[in-house]
């Protein structure tokens, strides 16, 4: 009588032939984000990327996030292509709030069971994200954890690093009283929100995801799993004009969480301008009887970047970024607050029933 076959790693769950795979599957991915200063490629135990020689005392910027729930919108379409734009774009547009560019990406993919074609779908979207940003895609981690993860079922985490001149960092020291609020439009909910998104659109409303509501001109699957948009580009052609004090990344909390952030202590914003927001906020808040107040600590409204301009210099800057093909609204100023710093809800203030 032979020997029982001893268990093997597939036996307890992880695939690494599947994992192999997957990084072959990569590596095209991530070289066609490949940058100047990026030294090697994808498979080593470590990236190595340059610093780039024309900043004067380089400092290193870094910044890491998530996708959120809205991954759960991915396992029920089974659209798994964008989210990882989200994944980039969540971590790229906080860096470049200090005035940094984004110099490379990497991510952590965790499963139960690695299915290849889900994960090369994931990595194309931050890969694609990468481009948008002009970063490069360095590395990254594939974790596949048996048992931990519901079948078809990941999770996704990623950090970016860019660089910024010591003199150049954007720290809202200078932002003054009177300063002008240039809102970027956003493309949607973004990564923010969506637990109560779903909870609204989905368990209280009953809606579908291949369902198209009124007024939303395309299915909600569509609505919802509009990639984040990347503002790498818009603040480099801001910069480029003069005159930018401080930019805020509008994410969860929405302008009263994330504006006062780059304020100093002593001053607020006063929001009296008005913007289109895309329908699906509007759908939200019908869905689920979402007070105002409610949607304005929660989601970003369709104002995904706050710009905080000179005033003599906001219609150069607005006028530039219109140009390259940015919509920028001229949401509201910087005034005066003595309020507490802390409370930063009370340090906005709306004086427009349409903002």
């Amino acid at each position: 009588m032979s020997e029982a076959k001893g268990l093997t790693y597939k036996d307890a769950g992880v695939d690494m032939e599947a994992g192999d795979r997957l990084v072959d599957r990569i590596k095209p991915l991530a070289a066609r984000t490949k940058t100047p200063l990026v030294l090697g490629g994808v498979g080593g135990f470590a990236g190595l990327c340059a610093l780039p020689p024309d900043i004067e005392e380089p400092v290193l910027v870094s910044g890491t996030d998530g996708v959120g729930t809205k991954l759960k919108l991915a396992f029920l379409t089974g659209r798994h292509d964008t989210v990882g734009i989200d994944l980039v774009a969540m971590c790229v547009n906080d860096v470049i709030t200090v005035g940094a560019r984004p110099l490379f990406f990497l991510d952590y993919f965790a499963t139960g069971r690695l299915d290849v074609a889900i994960g090369e779908a994931v990595v194309s979207g931050i890969a694609e994200g990468c481009r948008q940003a002009g970063c490069a895609l360095l590395g990254g981690e594939t974790a596949e954890l048996p048992g931990f993860y519901a079948d078809g079922e990941y999770d996704l985490a990623g950090f970016s690093v860019g660089v910024v001149g010591k003199k150049s960092v954007l720290d809202g020291s200078a932002v003054q009283e009177g300063d002008v609020l240039l809102g970027l439009a956003s493309s949607g909910l973004h990564s923010n929100g969506y637990s109560l998104a779903r909870r609204a659109l989905l368990d209280h409303a009953g809606l579908s995801l291949d369902s198209i509501p009124d007024g939303l001109g395309e299915t909600l699957a569509d609505a919802l799993l509009r990639p984040t948009r990347i503002y790498a580009d818009a603040t480099r052609v801001a910069l480029s004009v003069g005159g930018v004090h401080a930019l805020s990344h509008i994410t969860g909390g929405g302008l009263p969480g994330n504006l006062p952030r780059v304020l100093p202590k002593h001053l607020g914003a006063e929001i009296d301008g008005r913007w289109p927001e895309p329908a699906v906020f509007d759908l939200v808040r019908r869905a689920g009887r979402v007070e105002e107040a409610e949607m304005r600590r929660t989601f970003n409204l369709g104002v995904g970047l706050v710009v905080v301009a000179a005033a003599d210099r906001a219609a150069a800057i607005q006028a530039a970024l219109e140009q390259s093909g940015e919509r920028v609204f001229r949401i509201g100023h910087v005034v005066p607050s003595n309020v507490d710093p802390e409370d930063y809800e009370a340090r906005v203030t709306y004086t427009s029933q349409e903002a």
